[in-house]
Order: structure tokens, then sequence, then C-alpha cells
């Protein structure tokens, strides 16, 4: 299984249509195999981000907002797709292995240790 990941630095790009960058990670039976990677794109492209997840065998996108039009045609590729998803991509991603991570959230910034 792959995910996909829009990018915007390290966290989720806010509009699936504006992402410039985007992480690939492939998981298996013990979680991430490899090394993620991340794949810069000529431009922002809902069209062609649709045709590099198609390309790339991706089972799950994760992003923030999308358009009806290509939410529904990654549907119909049999594409799942969490969206309206805000915060680091990283975390976004053991959410998913966890099998946690749902439509609409909002993940918060991970507390370091530290005093007062």
């Amino acid at each position: 299984m792959k995910i996909l990941v829009t990018l915007q630095n390290d966290d989720i790009a806010p509009r699936f249509d504006l992402a410039t960058e985007v992480l690939i990670v492939r998981v298996g039976q013990g979680g991430v195999e490899g090394e993620p990677r991340t794949v810069l794109l000529p431009g922002p492209s809902s069209d062609e981000l649709c045709s590099l997840v198609i390309k790339e065998d991706v089972s799950l996108v994760i992003c923030g907002g999308i358009e009806e039009t290509h939410y529904q045609y990654l549907g119909w590729k049999k594409i799942q797709v969490i969206d309206r998803v805000i915060g680091a991509a990283e975390k976004a991603v053991r959410l998913v292995l966890a099998g946690r991570l749902r439509s609409g959230a909002v993940l918060r910034p991970e507390k370091e240790g530290g005093g007062a």
C-alpha cells in the first residue's frame, strides 16, 4: 500500500489543488517500508496530482481541502481520501498506521519536554 500526503513544508497542504510537493510512503505488514520520499511537482495542478496518484499506484491520499470533482474521481478509481486534515504530515501518517486518522482531523503539535 502507498500513502500520498500533500505537503506545505512539513504540514499537510491546506488545499489539494495548490500543493507543489507530496510525501509518498510505502506501507507493509510491519509498518513503513523503506524511506518515505518527497516529490516536488512542477506547479500546482489538481489534474497533474491525480495523474501522479494513479501513476504511483497510491491507495490512500491525505490532504486538506479538495474539490468534490477530484474527490469523486479518486473514489471512482478506488483510492481512499482522508480530507480536511490540518497538521503535521508525519503525525497524520502515524495515525493512519494506527487506524485513527479521520477526515476533518486537527492534529495538535506534540508537546516537547522541558520546563515551565
